[in-house]
């Protein structure tokens, strides 16, 4: 140990130009202090270790040191051991309202150390990517609708870790989050908004028509992703797969009859079909209390069970929806889940959002109900991560998003040759008479 300490504290002093004092306990102390000209000269070395019996507490030891301490810029940093942090707590969370159901979801969730550092991961990425997205936007290199996530970031997080990637997942124009969720990286998000080829649709489908395996966008239509997400649930039930699929809407779409009709036949047929209103207070301009006669989504199905959730809490998400996606697996059909969320943007780039509410209330839902800052401060509390971990977590998703960002501003743009690729599948489209522009008529007669 001696001499590993020994190689460490001279390695450090050549890469720092200072001297470090390593002392043996289970929390390493370093204590640096700035280059002085009387300590040029002579090397300090590391205290011998006292046996392991005789050891003080790591106070004790720390403190006989307090004289070095004691001097201008010294400081001390303690690096902890993965030993040291709870790898497991269990949370409370807020209650589901529950519609045509006896129970609802738990109001206890487990949580990992690992799980929570994924979770924490997940929603920072996104957070950071779409402020970038806001950056680029305002420099005009996006152009044209651009929806962002940031506020609503615990719904995606929290659906996905409750659904398998083998399940399917279909939402509206504001889709930059569902896209990453689904796998797709940074890079391809932002080089599909700045219209590059290397974005995740070439870039041809701009912000809201990005697409991934079991992943359908990104639909620009208000409320039309809702029946093709339940035609999507027919596929799994016709082919008996035991998947199910996630169809997202917002609160400004709830009012569209197509989700009435979809309910309707999801509901004959028992389709394994997650209706999943995103409900962020807002349909662009208008707030719910003047657009809904009833702002109860999730009873909206009527004859469909709903649950009534806190969309800006990851873990209340994840187990709502592990309750709603084991209702559909059982064959109960289908269910409406109603996510009560906030978006900080306004509807979409064009809107300052400000218009229709104060920048008051903007303030007190980031400072009361951030998903970000609420799942970071229960693992501060129960001693399941450090602030530094989360300060290294940041700095590295801030790097991948500038280096995806320089990526989706110095990739080509797609030649125009490439216009009119990808407009069928593989397979040649069948010929009907007069539909191709090109196309010379031909008589069938």
């Amino acid at each position: 140990m001696k001499n590993m300490l020994t190689i460490l504290s001279n390695a450090l002093c050549r890469i720092t130009g200072r001297n470090v004092l390593l002392i043996d306990l289970s929390e390493y102390v370093n204590v640096t202090s700035p280059p002085a000209p009387a300590l040029a000269q002579t090397q300090r070395q590391p205290p011998k270790p006292p046996p392991v019996s005789a050891r003080a507490p790591a106070a004790e030891l720390v403190s006989t040191q307090s004289d070095q301490l004691d001097r201008p810029g010294t400081r001390v940093v303690v690096s902890r051991s993965y030993a040291d942090f709870t790898p497991k707590a269990t949370f409370d969370i807020k209650k589901c309202d529950v519609h045509r159901l006896e129970e609802g979801p738990p109001v206890k969730a487990e949580l990992t150390r690992e799980q929570g550092l994924q979770y924490y991961h997940i929603m920072q990425t996104v957070r950071r990517m779409e402020l970038k997205a806001d950056q680029l936007y305002k420099q005009k290199i996006i152009r044209g609708f651009c929806h962002l996530y940031d506020g609503q970031e615990a719904c995606a997080a929290g659906i996905e870790a409750a659904i398998n990637p083998s399940d399917h997942l279909i939402t509206a124009y504001r889709a930059h989050g569902y896209t990453y969720t689904r796998g797709v990286p940074i890079k391809e998000i932002l080089a599909e908004l700045t219209g590059r080829k290397g974005g995740v649709a070439k870039g041809k489908g701009g912000s809201m028509h990005m697409y991934a395996p079991n992943f359908y966008g990104g639909n620009g239509i208000v409320g039309a992703q809702v029946p093709l997400g339940a035609g999507i649930a027919l596929a799994c039930q016709y082919q008996g797969n035991n998947q199910v699929c996630a169809a997202l809407y917002g609160d400004g779409a709830a009012n569209q009859g197509q989700l009435f009709e979809s309910f309707n036949m999801a509901a004959l047929w028992k389709l394994p079909c997650i209706f999943i209103c995103e409900n962020n207070k807002y349909g662009m301009g208008t707030s719910v209390e003047r657009a809904s006669a009833s702002t109860d989504y999730y009873k909206r199905g009527d004859y469909i069970p709903g649950i009534r959730v806190d969309g800006m809490d990851v873990l209340c998400v994840r187990e709502a929806t592990k309750f709603a996606a084991d209702h559909c697996r059982a064959g109960k059909g289908p269910i409406v889940m109603e996510l009560q969320t906030y978006r900080y943007h306004g509807h979409s780039m064009s809107d300052p959002g400000v218009s229709y509410r104060t920048r008051e209330e903007i303030q007190e839902v980031r400072s009361k109900s951030d998903p970000i800052t609420m799942l970071k401060e229960r693992m501060l509390s129960n001693n399941m991560a450090s602030v530094e971990e989360f300060k290294e977590i940041d700095v590295a998703i801030r790097k991948e998003v500038e280096e995806a960002a320089q990526f989706a501003t110095s990739d080509p743009e797609p030649p125009l040759e490439e216009l009119c690729n990808h407009i069928f599948s593989n397979d040649v489209p069948l010929e009907v008479r007069g539909t191709h522009r090109w196309s010379t008529l031909k008589s069938v007669s």
